[in-house]
């Protein structure tokens, strides 16, 4: 994120939308955009940019774009679906750029026919270059589809293997089973959702989804079992209804996010603007965040649905401490920006408030680190959550590591979030080593201080021995985590 400009907030720009004013510059009409017409609206001034078929004028929304201009003029002029959906797929853009709207990108027509000789050797070295750029576009094309077709043979591999459900009662119990035939799978693998007559049930096998969803019902052996407790003792003639989507086997990000109502149940202050906020799933839902990955928090503010992502962290880094509410809280330390309209709504609710959550999303392994001896976490501020559940699986779990050390940037003392609980922690485990750098500090501070560089990783990132195998973890603020990778 970049600072914006006073005035140029989410808020603001749902004013703006909700205005009456053309933000789009065509008074109100829609148009078929070809390609050369989108090509020549790429400067900052006059920004075109097509997200899945359809043309945003985004030059209003410039100096309200939270990740900066620059974002949003790698892909002025062209189609930015890609890059979008790299970035964040999660944003509502539809309901943001409403009112920026173009229209849809026209069916591309077919070549005409050349109806003049060419003349000269420009002209042939044209040709050739075209040719050569037509076969790289054959060749790139014929790549990208081969990819689609092993994709499509993994996923039909997955089905002819035998990936199938089935249900069996008693008198007070339903039970539904999910047959896998993989050995690996635990309890961050499947999420379960059962409210309002309506039952889900997602089995996750690396990055491809498996889901049951059906409405109005009545760990090591390659098979999941839900157990369901039915409200009288009747015999179910049908487990229920499939809904749309069920018994389907696709990508998980094809699969779209899925989201449930958590209650806040408690609040505590962590720093001077940071708050950890308990949020208890509903009763009839098991879902686990894998490490490494993160949830969507969703609210409408000013008739507009907003998202933001957050990773899970543990309600303490006592790791022997049983989590309250029996495992079924998801913890989220939240840095609360007094220019910020989410946070600041999270920072008004009240316990018993509700928000919704999705699924989780990610692509950390923990193979990652179960081969790895010298483990190196760089974060700078609320980049920190993400360390909180590696950490606590690497030191009680993974025997091979040598050193595991925490390189955390802030600004002030103020700032350090579980300052206590780092030290301690590095006091009960002589693996794990922690420093504290600041870019701001007081004239009494005696660590170490400046902004992430060379010069100061070189001094803390040193392999345990010449060999060692080396991860190297790194989250915070885009320019941070783009400095700390070059």
């Amino acid at each position: 994120q970049v600072p914006l400009k006073p005035g140029r907030s989410l808020m603001d720009w749902i004013r703006l939308t909700k205005s009456g004013k053309d933000l789009t510059g065509l008074k109100g009409r829609l148009i078929e955009v070809t390609e050369n017409e989108l090509a020549k609206h790429n400067r900052k001034e006059d920004c075109w940019i097509c997200i899945r078929g359809f043309v945003y004028n985004v030059t209003p929304y410039m100096e309200y774009h939270p990740g900066g201009e620059e974002e949003l003029m790698k892909a002025a002029g062209t189609d930015g679906t890609d890059l979008f959906d790299q970035v964040h797929r999660w944003v509502n853009y539809e309901s943001m750029l409403k009112q920026c709207l173009v229209g849809r990108m026209a069916v591309k027509p077919a070549a005409a026919p050349k109806g003049e000789t060419l003349k000269g050797l420009c002209l042939v070295l044209g040709l050739c270059l075209e040719s050569c750029l037509r076969f790289v576009s054959w060749v790139l094309s014929g790549l990208r589809f081969l990819l689609k077709v092993l994709s499509g043979l993994r996923l039909l591999f997955w089905v002819l293997s035998g990936l199938s459900y089935d249900w069996f009662q008693t008198e007070a119990l339903v039970t539904v089973v999910i047959y896998a035939k993989r050995k690996d799978l635990n309890a961050e693998s499947v999420i379960v959702d059962c409210q309002d007559k309506r039952f889900r049930a997602e089995l996750l096998l690396e990055d491809l989804s498996y889901l049951l969803q059906l409405v109005n019902t009545a760990g090591k052996v390659g098979k999941v079992e839900i157990v369901l407790k039915k409200k009288g003792n009747i015999h179910w003639k049908i487990l229920g209804h499939p809904l749309e989507s069920h018994n389907t086997f696709i990508r998980c990000t094809d699969r779209g996010l899925f989201y449930r109502r958590c209650k806040l149940v408690s609040k505590t202050e962590v720093t001077h603007d940071t708050r950890l906020l308990c949020l208890m799933l509903p009763k009839s839902t098991h879902l686990q965040v894998p490490i490494g990955h993160h949830v969507y928090l969703k609210q409408l503010i000013a008739g507009t649905e907003t998202v933001k992502p957050y990773t899970p962290v543990l309600p303490s880094l006592d790791f022997k401490e049983p989590p309250q509410h029996d495992g079924a809280c998801l913890y989220l330390m939240v840095k609360m920006y007094s220019s910020g309209l989410f946070t600041q709504a999270l920072d008004h609710l009240q316990i018993g408030d509700s928000i919704s959550v999705s699924n989780p999303e990610g692509n950390f392994k923990k193979s990652q680190v179960q081969t790895s001896e010298d483990l190196f976490l760089l974060a700078a501020g609320t980049g920190f959550t993400p360390m909180v559940k590696l950490l606590s699986f690497t030191l009680a779990e993974v025997s091979c590591l040598r050193t595991v050390k925490l390189i955390f940037f802030n600004k002030t003392e103020d700032d350090i979030l579980w300052r206590d609980q780092l030290e301690q922690l590095a006091l009960r485990d002589e693996r794990f080593e922690v420093e504290f750098v600041l870019s701001q500090p007081a004239k009494d501070w005696v660590g170490k201080q400046g902004k992430i560089s060379s010069a100061l990783l070189s001094e803390f990132v040193k392999r345990s021995r010449k060999d060692s195998k080396v991860l190297i973890c790194i989250c915070g603020p885009a320019p941070f985590t783009e400095q700390g990778v070059q």
